[in-house]
């Protein structure tokens, strides 16, 4: 598994995964929990969707 979510895509998700899990905690709709989707991808560094659509926001190493 290489990684292919790089450094502001993965703060982004972690930061967006945490709110959304953080409301459906508060009591938000339960669609909220989806917010474990982007936190998990960006606590891994790897999103199963990026190579099926051929992207990355990792920087490439030389």
């Amino acid at each position: 598994m290489k990684l292919n979510v790089g450094g502001i895509d993965r703060i982004l998700r972690i930061v967006v995964g945490l709110a959304l899990v953080a409301w459906a905690f508060m009591g938000g709709p339960v669609w909220a929990w989806i917010g474990v989707v982007p936190l998990a991808t960006g606590a891994i560094g790897f999103c199963p969707l990026y190579p099926l659509l051929g992207l990355s926001t990792c920087p490439m190493k030389n």
